[in-house]
């Protein structure tokens, strides 16, 4: 089995390297605005949009052009990795993956590539990698890099430049270990598990939005691109670095514990972007409680629910594991026990009372159940033999396909009423 891993490191460049660095990362910017304002051109004069050959050819001609000379000292290959990069972002556009292409602007997200393996040099024993024109960088060798070197990306962020090494390896096929389990994500639980556990939110941001504001503050009473406005800009860019670093580690650190104990992971198909959008209105149809809405907002944003699907999904992959994604309509009012669906069964935000039964448990540890009910449901429906395919695990079905108790229910008058109980043993 083929295992695609990349390591990051930060780099500890020479000044004229970081000098270096800043330019190839300029003239790969500048290619990639020249070669999207030409594709514009293009369609607005009713041409065909050019293909990445075609680009390519022009790539020679504004090498060789007295105009821009100057892209001849960068490396041509990250200059073609940049045309790639827009080929790759009009094929998301027409298939309705992402936005159209925008223009890159100076200092946001500063990076170039280096595609070619055979002219990179990976020395790990001395913590240094040699580029073409580049010479040999060091870098901060935290961990070892395993398997063959695909490619290299240098990067730079908050003024520290970075390298990630992509590589490929072969290792054995994994076996998933653990059971299956249901999770619900919230913003006062950040993940509600189906057997009880739970994790509380960082909130990073929330943790730094005090100090943020006041450097903000601070950043724009300052004269735009004077020195003292770039050491400002620089204070917001750590603060804000601080809070996304913090964020990513949160967030690998549950997932990957999930992963670790679980061989099949059912979660919801949230769309974020619809749950985060503004209810300020329009002039002729303003909204309501638009600051209660952009509070919501910017906590929904805060806990990173995408980033942590996405680890969970690539992490459960390598060992052997599964992602269900499923619905998330009605999840929180449908009661585990009798099934009914109703708005009334949630009067409050954390707690779950059934109207028709009695159920009560915690309303996110039933949004985790059912959404744990929907994913198996899901599994039969695509012809997975859930029973095999988990042998030895916590089950969720039994082998007519009924509902078997979680061991959440076996810690009597912690979750239910007593009532709600003798009705659903009956």
């Amino acid at each position: 089995m083929q295992r695609l891993q990349a390591y990051r490191y930060e780099l500890m460049p020479t000044g004229e390297q970081q000098r270096k660095m800043r330019r190839f990362a300029g003239s790969c910017r500048f290619v990639y605005n020249k070669a999207l304002a030409l594709q514009k051109a293009r369609y607005e004069q009713g041409e065909k949009k050019l293909g990445y050959a075609g680009l390519c050819k022009l790539l020679t001609e504004w090498r060789n052009s007295s105009d821009t000379a100057w892209l001849a000292d960068a490396p041509v290959h990250p200059l073609q990795q940049a045309l790639k990069d827009l080929e790759r972002a009009y094929n998301n556009f027409f298939a309705k993956r992402a936005s159209f292409p925008r223009f890159k602007r100076k200092g946001q997200s500063d990076s170039f590539r280096y595609p070619d393996p055979k002219q990179i040099k990976l020395d790990q024993a001395n913590s240094r990698l040699f580029l073409p024109k580049l010479g040999w960088l060091r870098y901060r060798n935290s961990r070892e890099v395993l398997g063959a070197v695909k490619n290299i990306t240098v990067s730079q962020s908050c003024g520290k430049w970075f390298v990630s090494i992509q590589t490929e390896r072969e290792v054995e096929p994994p076996i998933p270990q653990g059971g299956v389990v249901g999770i619900d994500m919230g913003i006062a639980r950040f993940a509600t598990l189906s057997d009880g556990t739970f994790y509380a939110p960082l909130n990073s941001f929330k943790r730094h939005e005090s100090r943020l504001r006041k450097a903000q503050q601070a950043l724009s009473r300052k004269v735009k691109f004077s020195n003292n406005w770039k050491k400002a800009k620089a204070r917001v860019q750590r603060i804000h670095a601080r809070i996304s670093h913090a964020r990513r580690d949160f967030l690998h650190k549950i997932s990957t514990a999930i992963s670790k104990n679980h061989a099949v992971v059912c979660v919801e198909d949230l769309q974020i972007r619809n749950m985060s959008k503004s209810a300020a209105g329009t002039t002729e149809q303003p909204g309501r409680n638009v600051r209660a809405k952009a509070g919501l907002n910017k906590s929904i944003l805060d806990q990173g629910w995408f980033e942590f699907c996405r680890q969970l999904d690539y992490k459960l992959a390598w060992r052997g594991g599964w992602l269900v994604v499923v619905p998330p309509q009605n999840t929180s009012r449908t009661c585990p026990c009798c099934g009914h669906v109703s708005a009334d069964n949630r009067q409050t935000q954390d707690r779950f009372a059934c109207v028709e039964c009695g159920f009560e448990a915690n309303a996110d540890l039933v949004g985790a159940i059912n959404i744990l009910s929907r994913g198996m449901q899901k599994l039969r429906d695509e012809g997975r033999d859930t029973l095999d395919a988990f042998s030895g695990t916590a089950q969720a079905v039994s082998p007519d396909g009924l509902w078997i108790e979680p061991r959440w229910r076996s810690e009597a008058g912690t979750h239910r009423s007593e009532s709600g109980a003798a009705q659903c043993r009956a």
